[in-house]
């Protein structure tokens, strides 16, 4: 079977209120759980990429084999590096892996227990093991993609090279990575939760994406919503794309109305694709790995 095109209002008012609670800082992701096919791709859940426990990630495969390689994309999700779990976003792997791409969903380890460099160390050691289990999940090509705080972590494993340094990995070895509703550029810290894992105040300029835009940069797709309340995409998607552009490294940009913060990666799955073409966008910059130009 395919999935559905499309869903009865009433499930679509569901996934709405999933991600409106999701966005006061419920964990819904689990109610859009539920609207989300389960016989469009194969599984590979609880793969270790490390020794800690919440060293683990799931894999969503194709059904089907492609003509030839396909690109797999690592995704690291939000929660202001402090809350979230792989088992909450399988829509995000059943989104891609439907679409023919191979698509892992790794957690990691989380503040107050660690900081962001840990974090990162983290996103790093998954990243090393996707590249060597790449040709057995039969792609060619490694992606990375985040929401939100997991966007930041994908920006840092792309822009700043002693993140992949420190498990034998460059920056030019990603095909690419795509930002969603990412924050880039966020000193000075307000939040709370987001103090304690960047030590706020002795929180150092080099934690942010932004001051790390070069040339020889991997693509970027930066996508969010126009109207954010949580991360302003002016200062932080626009701003990066803009320190991007200026280095010469190539980026896209796309800012989605009807959305918000939430809705931003919740249009990945079936019942809110009609909200915005995000799902189209990643798909087509994980298939040709050409972000090109700005909208």
């Amino acid at each position: 079977m395919h999935p559905p095109t499309s869903f009865p209002r009433r499930g679509c008012l569901a996934a709405l209120g999933a991600f409106a609670a999701l966005a006061s800082g419920c964990s819904a992701t689990r109610a859009l759980d539920l609207l989300v096919p389960r016989d469009s791709y194969r599984g590979e859940p609880g793969l270790a990429y490390g020794p800690e426990p919440r060293h683990r990630l799931d894999a969503y495969l194709p059904l089907q084999a492609g003509a030839g390689p396909r690109p797999l994309v690592l995704f690291f999700y939000g929660g202001s590096w402090s809350s979230g779990d792989r088992a909450d976003y399988r829509f995000v792997g059943e989104a891609l892996a439907s679409a023919g791409v191979a698509t892992l969903v790794a957690d990691y380890r989380l503040s107050p227990a660690v900081g962001w460099r840990e974090i990162l160390a983290d996103c790093a050691l998954a990243t090393a093991w996707a590249r060597a289990q790449a040709a057995r999940l039969g792609a060619d090509r490694l992606f990375l993609m985040g929401h939100s705080a997991g966007a930041y972590n994908a920006a840092m494993l792309a822009l700043d090279a002693r993140w992949l340094a420190s498990v034998d990995m460059a920056p030019a070895q990603l095909a690419g990575w795509t930002g969603i509703a990412g924050p880039y550029d966020f000193l000075p810290i307000g939040s709370p939760v987001v103090q304690r894992a960047f030590g706020w105040p002795a929180t150092p300029l080099d934690s942010q994406p932004i001051v790390h835009a070069r040339a020889d940069a991997p693509p970027a797709l930066l996508l969010a919503a126009a109207s954010d309340g949580v991360v302003d995409p002016r200062r932080n998607t626009l701003g990066l794309a803009q320190a991007l552009r200026q280095a010469g490294a190539p980026v896209r940009t796309r800012l989605y109305e009807g959305l918000n913060h939430a809705t931003a990666i919740g249009a990945l799955a079936p019942p809110l694709r009609r909200l915005a073409p995000l799902r189209e966008d990643v798909l087509d910059f994980a298939r040709t790995g050409h972000p090109g130009g700005a909208t």
